[in-house]
């Protein structure tokens, strides 16, 4: 007797209230009803904006189910639904694409009418479209996550925000299309468009930052500054194609000012993947007057400042969300493109946790590291097909292992958790 139509009891990790570590509890996840669908959580990654909106200052919603990069296989599906079947390898995102409203029927955004709250996009897509939520816990309804809700091994999501992907997919690699990598490397294809021979400046070297590097170099950039506040970070940044590596606590002068004297009178086009008051100011400092372009790809501030005279004299500031990509659409084409070794997320992998692990490793993310977790299963094995709850039989049929990082690159990037 499998699972469709019942309700599962798996794990996730809870956000009872802000400033509290996630608590590991038992949930009970519904059915998927019409045009959604009901996924078990293969591969997860942990980002700055999942613990960024427990933050007191943000207007957060508890209790709630974070995580919105991941990728997984579908369970079951609701009515209505043509577009999944149980058994597919997907990838759920943050920016939905129902391609019937105006932001998706126009090639000048991939925004899309299913958000509702623009201004807040971190708390929007909280319930699911019928203003319920598929998660309980001891008896109370849980928040959804910006659509996704990945920290739970089955989470449910509309279809709007996801895409099937190539069935020969690595799992383990592919989650961050979901969103670091989609959001890097799209920032500079797709928002920025970098031209073959310009100059680029890229600010923050996590997963965003460093994907963005990969995206300048496959545009032809002739050269790439990578700048951030740890140096262990830059033999990664080089592999991926920088050309310089700046270290502003290394500096005599700010880092703007050294690299609008290095690519004389400033770059063609930075991206500000860091989002702090300092990065943002800076990213804009060293672009050329006359045409030069900084995309904001991060924000950890609610405002920024710019001289007036900044936007007269030809400077411009752009803004992304998910990398420009038109969600359901491009996710499946970045898949094959990494299966055909267009680019190399493997990189971007450092280390490895079990999931009962992940307030360790947002406090390795708190110290300026970027976190992915795992969950490795065997895709054969029907988890609870015997009955509505994650037994201990099914989860002694899951494996374990740690991906240690390259001695070379001792920085963490991205840690993989697992079940």
């Amino acid at each position: 007797m499998g699972t469709k139509g019942k309700v599962i009891t798996c794990k996730a990790a809870i956000a009872w209230e802000t400033g509290s570590p996630l608590c590991i509890e038992e949930v009970e996840v519904s059915p998927p009803r019409a045009h959604e669908v009901r996924i078990q959580v293969i591969a997860m990654c942990v980002c700055p904006t999942d613990i960024n909106a427990t933050n007191p200052k943000k207007k957060a919603l508890f209790p709630v189910v974070l995580g919105h990069e991941c990728a997984g296989i579908v369970e079951s599906v609701g009515p209505g639904v043509t577009s999944f079947k149980p058994g597919d390898k997907v990838i759920p995102f943050f920016a939905p694409q129902c391609k019937k409203c105006k932001f998706c029927l126009s090639p000048l955004t991939n925004l899309c009418g299913k958000l509702r709250n623009f201004k807040c996009p971190n708390i929007d897509q909280e319930l699911m479209e019928d203003r319920t939520s598929r998660f309980t816990c001891k008896g109370k309804p849980i928040y959804h996550f910006m659509g996704v809700s990945s920290f739970s091994q089955y989470t449910v999501v509309s279809e709007a925000n996801l895409a099937r992907i190539d069935d020969e997919a690595n799992l383990e690699r592919v989650c961050l299309i979901g969103c670091g990598f989609s959001s890097g490397y799209g920032a500079a294809i797709n928002t920025a468009k970098v031209t073959p021979g310009s100059t680029c400046a890229v600010f923050g070297l996590g997963c965003v930052g460093l994907s963005a590097v990969i995206g300048c170099k496959a545009a032809g950039a002739s050269r790439i500054i990578a700048v951030d506040i740890n140096s262990e970070k830059f033999s990664r940044a080089k592999a991926l194609g920088a050309t310089d590596c700046l270290n502003p606590k290394d500096l005599d002068k700010p880092v703007q000012d050294v690299i609008t004297e290095l690519t004389n009178g400033g770059v063609d086009f930075s991206l500000d993947c860091a989002g702090t008051a300092q990065t943002l100011k800076a990213a804009v400092d060293c672009t050329t007057f006359g045409w030069g372009s900084c995309t904001v790809v991060g924000a950890k501030v609610d405002e920024m400042s710019i001289p007036t005279v900044d936007m007269i004299m030809g400077r411009s500031i752009k803004g992304t969300f998910f990398g420009g990509w038109k969600s359901v659409t491009s996710v499946p084409h970045l898949v094959t493109a990494y299966k055909n070794k267009q680019f190399d997320l493997d990189i971007l992998v450092t280390h490895s946790l079990p999931f009962d692990k992940i307030n360790e490793a947002i406090d390795l993310m708190n110290q300026g590291k970027r976190v992915t977790q795992e969950y490795h299963q065997s895709f054969r094995e029907q988890p609870a097909s015997t009955s509505t709850s994650l037994s201990s039989d099914v989860l002694r049929g899951q494996e374990w292992r740690l991906l240690k990082a390259n001695a070379s690159f001792p920085s963490c990037i991205r840690i993989i958790l697992t079940f």
